[in-house]
């Protein structure tokens, strides 16, 4: 062998360990994990952050467009409901051991005490939705095939740099089956509630 073969076998057996000891010294947080270092101050009460996938992440500002879009989703469910879900905002969702996001905007089943025993699960969200600007290559690549794999039936993201809705239905394990897309001019309605018609440039804060 050339000169200089044996540094080359142990640099590489170097690499190989170090690779070991990283995989091995990874941790995924658990929901009980991130609520004991919550209480323990090693995670600000207040702080923005959400645990997906055992990861503790750090979510993005809420720009003014970002805010006036989710008040006015919120306004339009609100008057929309009549008594047939809950609207949530910002809340927390149970996703598993492993995952509770804050999605922007959840219409729920109705329940009597409001959701104050427990955090809401899967199989209590009519529809959740996603409203995206800095943040749209998280919520497509991260968050909806995480959704997609707890069963939430419908997941619209509001894209706000494009200016579009993408409404998800059809949930699997990698994410979900079928996706539409409606520009401004569409309206749009959760597949539960066909006549909760919400016009998709209003909601986008695109009319006066």
């Amino acid at each position: 062998m050339p000169y200089g073969w044996k540094t080359r076998i142990a640099k590489n057996l170097r690499i190989r360990y170090f690779k070991a000891v990283l995989a091995q010294v990874q941790h995924r947080f658990t929901v009980a994990d991130y609520y004991r270092m919550v209480e323990t101050g090693v995670l600000k009460p207040d702080a923005r952050i959400e645990l997906l996938d055992g990861k503790i992440i750090d979510m993005s500002p809420i720009g003014p467009f970002h805010g006036g879009s989710l008040k006015k989703l919120n306004q339009s469910f609100t008057q929309l409901s009549k008594g047939r879900w809950l609207v949530s905002i910002q809340d927390p969702l149970r996703l598993d051991d492993y995952s509770e996001p804050e999605p922007d905007l959840m219409l729920l089943k109705p329940k009597a005490d409001f959701y104050s025993k427990r955090h809401p699960g899967p199989e209590d969200v009519f529809l959740l939705i996603e409203i995206a600007d800095t943040s749209l290559d998280f919520d497509r690549i991260e968050k909806l095939p995480a959704y997609g794999r707890a069963g939430i039936p419908e997941v619209w993201i509001l894209n706000l740099s494009e200016k579009i809705l993408e409404i998800y239905c059809e949930p699997h394990f990698n994410g979900y089956a079928s996706k539409a897309i409606l520009q401004p001019q569409d309206s749009a309605a959760p597949q539960a509630f066909s006549d909760a018609q919400l016009n998709v440039a209003a909601i986008l804060n695109l009319t006066d």
